[in-house]
């Protein structure tokens, strides 16, 4: 059962990403333009991060699949030259318009755009842009002031578990919002905090989520991509939150709510523009108010107050009329940051690297 759960975790059901695959000449009699998205894991589940993007280009196809082949390809490694060679490859297999769907490929985008400048990219939760190269991410720190807000509302140990991937700001910023929101309902909330240094890895997540439930415990948060932290919150009996997709049909009894991207209406929206001749390079930065971000329903067991101010922080996010860093927010080595009522910058969100105030964790010395 684990080894199945395993392949589930790592992306889409097969028949879900199954793409039909065109020769070049088939697809140009058919006057289909060529776009491709690279994904980071192989074919064969139903949650997680390819999950959702996957869910997005079907969207995408089921739009436009009369005038584009949209082809995913999977197990397409990052932080290399593998996908410097693939991102290539594509380009010399006739693809004008590539989605590179993870923060490692950025690199190797600019790369291969910079010598391609007729192909247009689209580099997830990338920064760095070109004419022919935009960027784009979800606000899912929103998605983890939710979290938070509601893991110290459940805790009775006033202690939270967090399995985090990469300590990249994408992540981090993920952390303080949620200890922030946490510490606003607690002072007294602990945030245990653990690095992998891999996005996936279904033992070492699962073995480290048991550590932190026998260290005290008793809500369970991850940025990472298994199911394995809400399936050991199912097993010890406490509460978890699912990342990037809905994740309670793992741990039914556990899951409080998942965060979840979005991806779906951008890529109809960009790919459209793509078609239409109207694409330009920009940076979008979605979140609840995009819907670019959105949060599963909330267990159905939790007490009706706790349903009802949960479901209130998240209308104030999505409104704008809260931001889940508001100060005042010192950081963690006693500095100051964000004075009252001040809220903060995007270029400070995107390139954060600390952890704020009352986070006890020691921040890790590499990225």
């Amino acid at each position: 059962m684990k080894d199945i759960n395993r392949r589930k975790a790592m992306g889409l059901t097969a028949a879900a990403v199954s793409s039909t695959v065109f020769s070049p000449a088939y697809a140009q009699s058919l006057n289909k333009r060529k776009i491709a998205f690279t994904l980071l894991f192989a074919p064969g589940g139903d949650v997680g991060w390819d999950y959702e993007h996957v869910r997005g280009l079907e969207q995408a196809r089921a739009a436009y699949g009369d005038r584009a082949q949209i082809d995913a390809f999977h197990e397409v490694a990052e932080w290399g030259n593998g996908d410097k060679e693939k991102f290539q490859e594509l380009v010399d297999d006739g693809y004008e318009m590539i989605f590179t769907t993870s923060a490692g490929y950025m690199k190797s985008t600019i790369e291969v755009a910079q010598a391609n400048p007729n192909v247009i990219f689209e580099s997830c939760a990338g920064y760095i842009r070109a004419a022919n190269v935009a960027t784009y991410n979800t606000r899912w720190y929103e998605g983890r002031a939710v979290e938070g807000f509601l893991a110290a509302t459940m805790s009775k140990t006033n202690r939270i578990g967090y399995v985090g991937a990469y300590p990249i700001p994408q992540v981090i910023r993920g952390i303080n919002a949620a200890y922030l929101a946490a510490k606003s309902v607690n002072p007294d909330i602990v945030f245990d905090i653990s690095w992998l240094n891999t996005w996936y890895n279904y033992e070492q997540e699962g073995a480290v989520a048991r550590q932190m439930i026998e260290n005290g415990a008793d809500v369970l948060m991850q940025h990472t991509v298994s199911t394995a932290v809400v399936e050991a919150a199912q097993e010890k009996g406490i509460y978890s939150f699912g990342q990037g997709s809905d994740m309670s049909h793992y741990a039914p009894d556990a899951v409080m709510t998942s965060m979840i991207n979005n991806w779906g209406p951008y890529y109809v929206q960009r790919i459209g523009e793509f078609l239409d001749g109207t694409w330009e390079s920009k940076d979008t930065w979605g979140g609840l108010g995009e819907q670019m971000v959105a949060m599963a329903p909330l267990l159905e067991t939790l007490p009706s107050r706790t349903v009802l101010q949960t479901q209130d922080v998240i209308q104030r996010l999505s409104s704008g009329q809260e931001h889940a860093y508001t100060g005042p927010v010192r950081l963690q080595d006693g500095s100051g940051w964000l004075a009252p009522g001040e809220t903060a910058s995007d270029s400070s969100l995107l390139t954060m690297n600390y952890y704020v105030d009352g986070i006890s964790s020691v921040y890790p010395s590499e990225g």
